[in-house]
């Protein structure tokens, strides 16, 4: 299934996408996309519905991040080694995992907002993994299990304020709209190896990223055990996985992100976001 959110900010009603790449409402099912929903009981059961029996959403309707209430929002850095390789940085050994405020999180097509003092933020496209059980302590070989979907992540990033200002690199990624999120999360059943994926990122046409989840260091079966084993993991938490290389910070000179440009991404199964960049207002 292909499960969304529509309509305006803070308004969102849940939906999925049928045959015919129209979305049916499932408001009247279920209260949103999100936390205890995520549960394969309740996907299953979804799953069921006839979607021609739900209600046709207008036309054109704004697509919204497509998880809500998110109470984690994990990043995981340098988890491609080409990646690595052109920040300069060594392959790590172990995951680096770090927070980004789930109040980054916007809709897919929204526009990112430069920060106040801005001069260095970046692209990333990346698969994010959404949980759809509790899980803590988690085998590597179960992981899976508890994966409710993926969806298309663009992991904004204000280099200065990650690298150059001190403290977490949390800084850098939790500015407002630094976390567009679907357009829509694919369950994990209809993606099948995440493991196999295509992913790309575009800036005013040209291609920048090119890459596959093949690389990963650590998949994301390892990533979700991992974690379970630092923190517990909810319904409805999401974990980024890593950007393939080809980031304005890497580039030489670098090239980062101005007013008006505009970021095409996607992957493979999972659809495609469109972001035009501008400057914070005031």
């Amino acid at each position: 299934m292909k499960l969304v959110r529509y309509g305006a900010p803070g308004e969102e009603r849940p939906g999925l996408i049928d045959a015919d790449g129209a979305i049916r409402d499932l408001s009247g099912e279920i209260p949103d996309i999100s936390g205890p929903v995520l549960a394969p009981q309740t996907l299953t059961r979804i799953a069921a519905l006839d979607p021609a029996s739900l209600p046709k959403a207008p036309d054109g309707v704004r697509l919204g991040a497509c998880i809500g209430d998110v109470g984690h929002f994990i990043a995981v850095g340098l988890n491609y080694a080409d990646h690595a390789a052109e920040t300069g940085s060594p392959i790590p050994a172990e995951p680096i995992l770090f927070s980004k405020a789930p109040s980054c999180i916007v809709g897919p097509n929204d526009d990112v907002m430069l920060p106040k003092g801005s001069q260095k933020t970046d692209w990333e496209v990346e698969l994010a993994i959404v949980v759809g059980r509790r899980a803590s302590y988690v085998a590597a070989n179960e992981a899976l299990d508890y994966v409710a979907g993926y969806c298309v992540c663009n992991d904004v990033s204000e280099r200065e304020f990650q690298m150059e200002r001190g403290g977490q690199w949390m800084k850098g990624k939790s500015a407002p709209t630094f976390g567009p999120l679907g357009p829509w999360l694919v369950t994990a059943d209809e993606v099948g190896d995440p493991q196999d994926l295509a992913l790309f990122l575009d800036v005013n046409g040209a291609r920048m990223q090119t890459g596959s989840t093949r690389t990963m260091i650590f998949s994301c079966a390892q990533l979700v055990s991992y974690i379970s084993h630092f923190m517990v993991l909810e319904p409805g938490d999401v974990i980024t996985t890593g950007t393939p290389p080809g980031v304005g910070l890497g580039m030489k000179p670098p090239r980062y992100l101005k007013d008006g440009d505009v970021v095409r991404l996607g992957i493979e199964k999972l659809g495609e976001q469109e972001q035009r960049v501008r400057a914070y207002p005031g």
